[in-house]
């Protein structure tokens, strides 16, 4: 266990007192199995267990923070637990874990226009980079929308090709295409 958790996550849990510590938590969703890796303030990660690049993105994040990641809770990420579960069930139509965007300042530009996008609609890559006052970006707004770290709560799921086809989705195109109709399946009260 503690080799292949080295591997995943960096650093063995009893090193990891030397550094800021991250805690890492598998929640169990509809969709399979999601990591969500927070501090005590902040959720930095979520994303599914089989996301291609996901050993990538663990390290990119490492290599952000110089934190330590370790199996655990936090309260942003039973907040997440908790809003995930009433977002399967149809129940919430926004997040409002907080989060801590690690990203660059047009990344970030990108992802706070990806929470715009109302649910049970899309967008394509054009459309945000007119949305952000770039039209011609919309390549540079699909490298952002690919290293979006924090899956269906910055809402990549959204964003679709020009033509109306689903486009790409680190979580897989059956999730991607789970998750726009699930997202249109009505009205819904926010919590």
């Amino acid at each position: 266990f503690r080799d292949a958790f080295s591997k995943i996550m960096g650093t063995p849990p009893a090193l990891a007192g030397e550094k800021k510590v991250f805690k890492a938590s598998w929640l169990d969703t509809p969709l399979g199995p999601m990591v969500a890796i927070a501090d005590e303030r902040a959720l930095f990660l979520l994303e599914f267990v089989d996301r291609r690049g996901l050993e990538r993105e663990l390290e990119r994040l490492r290599e952000k923070t110089n934190a330590a990641i370790i199996p655990g809770h936090t309260e942003p990420i039973l907040s997440i637990g908790e809003e995930l579960s009433l977002y399967f069930k149809g129940e919430l139509t926004h997040f409002h874990t907080p989060l801590g965007n690690l990203g660059t300042p047009f990344q970030k530009r990108v992802w706070e226009e990806l929470k715009t996008i109302p649910r049970g609609e899309t967008r394509s890559y054009s459309e945000i980079a007119s949305a952000i006052g770039r039209p011609s970006s919309y390549r540079a707004v699909a490298r952002a929308n690919g290293a979006n770290q924090i899956a269906i709560v910055i809402p990549c799921h959204r964003v679709i090709n020009a033509s109306g086809e689903l486009g790409g989705y680190g979580g897989g195109l059956t999730r991607k295409k789970w998750l726009v109709h699930h997202e249109k399946q009505g009205v819904i009260q926010d919590v």
